[in-house]
C-alpha cells in the first residue's frame, strides 16, 4: 500500500513537470536608456528587492523549474513584467507611468515584495524605514491632480 502511493506520488510529481509556464525572454538588446531612473538609494533597493520580478534581471532560483512551485513562481514574474518593469519605463506612456506610482505607494508597506518571496529571499527584505522612502519617492512623481 505504501510502495503503491509513494509510486502514485512519485509519477504525478514527474507528470507535473511537463507542465511549465513560458516567461518571455528578454529582448536581445536592452536599451538602459529606458531603465527607470532615481535616486542611487532607490535604484539600489529597487534592484534588490523589486527587480527579480519587474525587469529582466530575473534570477531564476533553483526551485523556480520544477514544478508545481515553478507554476507559482513563473506566474509571479509574469505578472510583475506586466505590471511594471523598470528595465521599460521609458516606454511607458505618463498614464501608465502614474499608475505604477501609484501602485507603489499603495503595496510598499503590504504586498510587496510579496511575502512568499520573502521567505526565500531575505536580502530582499526591506525595513519600514526604506519602505517609507520608496514610498515617498513614488508620491513625488504622482501628479497632484491625480493623487
Amino acid at each position: 500500500m505504501f510502495k503503491q502511493l509513494l509510486l502514485w506520488t512519485f509519477g504525478t510529481f514527474i507528470l507535473l513537470q511537463a507542465i511549465q509556464i513560458d516567461i518571455p525572454e528578454p529582448p536581445k538588446t536592452i536599451d538602459p536608456d529606458k531603465e527607470i531612473q532615481a535616486p542611487k538609494e532607490i535604484m539600489s533597493m529597487l534592484k534588490t528587492s523589486c527587480y527579480d520580478c519587474h525587469s529582466y534581471q530575473t534570477k531564476m532560483p533553483w526551485y523556480g523549474n520544477i514544478s508545481p512551485v515553478s507554476l507559482e513562481v513563473k506566474s509571479h514574474i509574469k505578472e510583475g513584467r506586466l505590471a511594471a518593469n523598470f528595465q521599460e519605463w521609458g516606454n511607458y506612456d505618463d498614464t501608465k507611468k502614474q499608475k505604477i506610482y501609484k501602485g507603489i505607494t499603495k503595496t510598499i508597506n503590504f504586498r510587496m515584495p510579496m511575502p512568499m518571496y520573502l521567505t526565500m529571499h531575505e536580502e530582499a527584505k526591506l525595513t519600514q524605514k526604506e519602505r517609507n522612502q520608496i514610498k515617498d519617492w513614488a508620491k513625488g512623481h504622482i501628479k497632484k491632480e491625480e493623487y
